[in-house]
């Protein structure tokens, strides 16, 4: 039997871009000699990103698409796609040309060797600047030091999954997503291919500073604990430190008498640990917020239009490799 590729790929307002990524695309799908089919997951686009992708499905119907009913988010679009993808092998790319289609055959090669998943690792970026790569730096620093996964170097949503790790994929039900801990986090036998990332073909990106800011607070809440315990032990070390300040000034008192005390170190005082008691139910609150997400249950995604393929066909061949 024929090897079956699913390519996923989240789009979100790439209508100018498309038809270039896909003309990138098509030519090494068609040198691999397997069987496959690009799934196109459209997130809330507001421009005519769904109307060049029924284009393109009229045009060859390998070519399929969901759209989903609003913007979810990328991490969710991943998940829907995930979900629809039917292959023997997925893999995840972006729709900007940035991951390049020219590394579809070194994917599949160490698929075909035996590895689950397959890690594509960024070695550089030509938009990213210096402060770019400073918080990426420290954000995977970070959470190697704190996290339970090991998230590897330059790890990026293009990689190529196995169908036991897409199934493994979507078992998991949490509601907030940080892909790249959960491809860690499965496990099987996994090995990265670097690669050069390059620019984008088409428009700008829509990820600043902020959205990046609550991309890594995600991750971190998601797969560590940390920063709620250590909040226990800086408790401790202000509380030793407030009863040795106790027995100096105790000490200080009998020796030399009362001093008068000062007004300034008083409100520094206040300030310092108002803060401390701030951040700390700041913490506090990033954790409960997540758990109210996940206890409401409600839909990961909604899928406002399938454009060449239905969820029901897909449990239905799923069902098929099962049995």
């Amino acid at each position: 039997m024929a090897e079956r590729i699913t390519i996923v790929v989240p789009v979100y307002n790439e209508a100018e871009g498309l038809p270039l990524f896909v003309g990138r695309l098509t030519p090494v799908l068609e040198s691999l000699g397997v069987d496959w089919t690009v799934l196109f997951v459209n997130d809330g686009s507001a421009d005519a990103t769904l109307l060049r992708l029924r284009d393109l499905h009229d045009s060859d119907p390998r070519f399929t698409a969901i759209s989903l009913s609003r913007n979810f988010g990328k991490e969710t679009a991943i998940a829907a796609g995930l979900h629809y993808a039917d292959g023997d092998a997925v893999i995840l790319m972006d729709g900007d040309a940035q991951h390049p289609p020219e590394m579809l055959p070194a994917f599949l090669e160490r698929w075909r060797a035996g590895f689950k998943v397959v890690l594509g690792s960024r070695e550089g970026m030509a938009e990213e600047g210096a402060l770019r790569r400073l918080y990426s730096r420290s954000f995977h620093a970070l959470f190697r030091l704190i996290a339970a996964p090991r998230l590897p170097r330059g790890a990026v949503d293009f990689l190529l999954l196995d169908r036991k790790a897409v199934d493994a994929m979507n078992r998991l039900g949490e509601r907030t997503r940080f892909s790249k801990g959960l491809y860690a986090w499965i496990g099987f036998e996994h090995t990265t291919i670097p690669f050069a990332v390059g620019g984008r073909v088409a428009g700008q990106s829509s990820w600043n500073f902020t959205r990046l800011l609550g991309f890594a607070v995600d991750g971190l809440v998601s797969f560590s604990t940390i920063p709620l315990k250590v909040w226990s032990y800086l408790g401790l070390v202000v509380s030793a430190c407030a009863m040795v300040y106790a027995l100096v000034f105790l000490i200080m008192t009998l020796v030399s008498g009362t001093d008068q005390p000062g007004f300034p170190s008083l409100i520094v005082s206040i300030m310092f640990f108002s803060g401390v008691q701030l951040i700390s139910l700041g913490v506090l609150g990033e954790y409960v917020a997540r758990i109210y997400e996940e206890v409401k249950r409600r839909p990961l995604f909604l899928v406002g239009e399938e454009i060449g393929v239905t969820e029901r066909d897909h449990g239905r061949r799923a069902g098929d490799r099962a049995s």
